[in-house]
């Protein structure tokens, strides 16, 4: 079975820090893409950061870029999301999902992010 566990979530102060993670377990981890993506409350789905199956290729939103991080561990089958100086507008649900060519992506549950003082 195909789970995507994110965890890291919960009330932070504004400027503040967290990290996510995502553990992922059920399909071969090092071959798929992962990404971050968030929804703030009332709105869509926004795409926030993605990294390749080695690594070696990150991207972000222009929104976060320079603030948050993403990494990976093929070694511990997670994903990780460093966030850093956080803002209001970063509350949101983030999930994590797994890409791979020709086959749809898996998706987390989510873990909501508050950033309020």
């Amino acid at each position: 079975e195909v789970q995507l566990v994110e965890s890291g979530g919960g009330l932070v102060q504004p400027g503040g820090s967290t990290r996510l993670s995502c553990a992922a377990s059920g399909f071969t981890f090092r071959t798929y893409a992962m990404s971050w993506v968030r929804q703030a409350p009332g709105k869509g789905l926004e795409w926030v950061s993605g990294i390749s199956s080695r690594g070696g290729i990150t991207n972000y939103a222009d929104s976060v870029k320079g603030r948050f991080t993403i990494s990976r561990d093929n070694a511990k089958n997670t994903v990780y999301l460093q966030m850093n100086s956080l803002k209001p507008e970063d509350t949101a649900v983030y999930y994590c999902n797994a890409q791979i060519r020709f086959s749809p992506p898996y998706w987390g549950q989510g873990t909501q992010v508050t950033v309020s003082s």
